[in-house]
């Protein structure tokens, strides 16, 4: 009887590692944020750069489209988006939020100095934590939502002329 409950639990015990085995292997492990598009956005509550009051949903609002855009003074791929930004702020219906990610505050006004400065509102998220609600995992990283927060488009990578061109193309349609 002893040995029938030790094979049974030991025949268990595999057909549960092979199971979690299999199972893992048909996961695709490519980071992909498709389910984000056509959901809203509950909750911002993002601290100001300068510390004034935060940002919340409720000022993303008030605006035709939103491009949040998280970056770094330290992030070499956001130099090269950077003038990607600096354009788009130039046009109407869109309103660019920075969230500075990870930064030294110091290093990121210089950095900004030096560039420019795309942002109509600059943020900062020093631990990382609130970019994880963005389903953030590297920078730079852009999401485009609209006047109901509702995301339109998410991109990883830094922003290039043809992500460049679908946004301006998207917000002029108005």
């Amino acid at each position: 009887m002893k040995k029938k409950v030790i094979k049974f639990v030991v025949i268990s015990i595999l057909i549960f590692i092979i199971g979690v085995f299999f199972f893992g292997l048909n996961k695709s492990s490519i980071y992909n944020t498709q389910d984000l598009i056509g959901n809203k956005i509950v909750s911002i509550e993002l601290e100001n750069f300068y510390g004034k009051k935060k940002i919340t949903e409720k000022d993303l609002t008030v605006n035709n489209f939103t491009l949040i855009n998280f970056w770094a003074s330290w992030c070499a791929p956001c130099r090269i988006e950077h003038p990607y930004l600096l354009k788009l702020n130039k046009e109407k219906n869109i309103v660019m939020l920075g969230v500075n990610f990870k930064d030294n505050k110091e290093q990121a006004k210089n950095f900004l100095k030096k560039l420019g400065n795309p942002y109509d509102s600059l943020t900062v998220d020093k631990l990382g934590k609130n970019s994880i609600n963005f389903g953030v995992y590297g920078i730079p990283e852009s999401i485009l939502i609209d006047n109901d927060l509702t995301i339109i488009k998410k991109f990883i990578g830094p922003i290039n002329e043809s992500d460049f061109n679908f946004i301006k193309k998207k917000i002029n349609k108005l």
